[in-house]
């Protein structure tokens, strides 16, 4: 079995017209958007009383992206993080995560 790699060249600056069939799906959705949250029928969606979010956890696959950065870190700093063994990047990340939402759970 052969595998066919296709390569398109697309110009984000000068895209291709829409075509209609394209513009009507744009514009329903727009109208859609416009919708005020009153006008959605949620008569078959059982409401979500407050003991439902009692037990409720953050989505365990959740993984927010790494941005790749480069970041100056005192020398004695470094040193320490990579004493504690493989991993000192994520232990950087940790530390930091801990500051932000202790910084944030504060407002």
């Amino acid at each position: 079995m052969s595998k066919k790699t296709v390569k398109t060249a697309f110009d984000v600056t000068n895209p291709p017209p829409l075509s209609d069939k394209q513009r009507a799906e744009l514009a329903a959705l727009q109208a859609r958007q416009a919708l005020p949250d009153q006008a959605v029928d949620t008569s078959d969606i059982p409401e979500l009383k407050p003991a439902f979010w009692q037990n409720a956890v953050r989505n365990p696959f959740y993984k927010p992206t790494k941005t790749v950065t480069t970041v100056r870190v005192d020398s004695d700093v470094l040193a320490w993080l990579k004493s504690q063994g493989k991993g000192y990047q994520t232990r950087l990340n940790v530390i930091l995560r801990e500051a932000m939402l202790k910084e944030v759970s504060k407002a």
